[in-house]
């Protein structure tokens, strides 16, 4: 297992310098002018030669790589021009209440999808799968900028259990973190059902019914745990759409995470908080995919014999 885990750590680093450089090339080599879009047409051309200098954007493109590389390893991402603080910083803000949201998502998303996948694998055929199977559908189908609302409308306005915006308590989290994970719900039950039925068809689950055991174990014990590599699998590409797809939610919500500084940051042109945005997200969908691999690992050894 040491030298599994060893091996992908290795095979992370030129995986996070590619992305590192895609991301530099399509800030860089998108057409325009950036200067001229952040600060607009009608700037005096030393302010514009100005803010050019400050981002080296006057400097060849190979010199302006190496300083990006430089200060990603050296944690200088550059500073905001519009708060004027280290892009290091804001993102370091920022970071830790978009993981709490993308965490609840996926915790949310779990505690729908694995129930409701795992009766609609037994109960295959019923009224129960077939209304299961019509609830995910219905979480893949409603986007966030569609389900937000009707949920605000619902728990905050009509009923008044929960806040609109803002993080602060538990309940500030409840209505984004079930936005953000419907979806992956909906996308996670299917899979979960679609798994679990291949699995109870096999010999050794019939084996185990022979041996007297009670459904209930046999469902959990031997049926969701052979069926779990799938599920991963899920798991990881979702969660790490979670950081992406969490820029409507954060916005709807107000939640000060790095979804929404990367809107803030668009709007308001600011060139190097929105690549330092880009880099973070893209780091960690890469970081989540890594950590699956090594998950795998841990549950089916065969994998890292592999």
């Amino acid at each position: 297992m040491g030298r599994y885990l060893l091996r992908r750590l290795l095979l992370l680093l030129p995986v996070m310098w590619g992305v590192s450089t895609l991301v530099f090339l399509l800030i860089h080599l998108t057409p325009g002018d950036p200067v001229e879009v952040m600060l607009g047409e009608a700037a005096l051309p030393a302010a514009r030669e100005a803010l050019r200098q400050s981002l080296r954007l006057d400097r060849p493109l190979p010199e302006q790589y190496l300083f990006f590389l430089h200060g990603l390893v050296t944690g200088d991402l550059g500073t905001s021009l519009f708060s004027r603080e280290p892009v290091f910083a804001r993102l370091l803000q920022a970071l830790p209440a978009t993981a709490e949201l993308a965490v609840a998502g996926l915790g949310m998303a779990l505690m729908i999808a694995v129930p409701l996948g795992t009766v609609a694998a037994v109960r295959r055929g019923s009224g129960l799968d077939h209304g299961s199977r019509f609830v995910a559908l219905l979480g893949v189908s409603v986007p966030n900028f569609v389900l937000a609302p009707l949920l605000i409308l619902a728990f905050a306005i009509e009923l008044n259990w929960l806040p609109v915006s803002g993080r602060g308590g538990l309940g500030h989290l409840v209505l984004p973190a079930l936005t953000l994970g419907m979806a992956f719900a909906g996308i996670l039950s299917r899979m979960v059902r679609a798994s679990l039925l291949e699995v109870l068809g096999q010999d050794y689950i019939r084996a185990a019914r022979a041996k007297g055991l009670s459904e209930r174990r046999v469902i959990l014990r031997h049926g969701l745990m052979a069926s779990v590599i799938p599920v991963i699998t899920i798991v990881g590409l979702q969660f790490g759409a979670l950081l992406s797809g969490a820029i409507i939610t954060e916005t709807i919500f107000a939640w000060p995470g790095l979804g929404r500084l990367t809107l803030q940051a668009i709007q308001a042109r600011d060139y190097p908080l929105v690549q330092g945005c880009v880099l973070v997200i893209s780091f960690g969908y890469v970081l989540v995919n890594t950590a699956t691999d090594l998950l795998y690992a841990y549950v089916d050894p065969r994998i890292r014999y592999e």
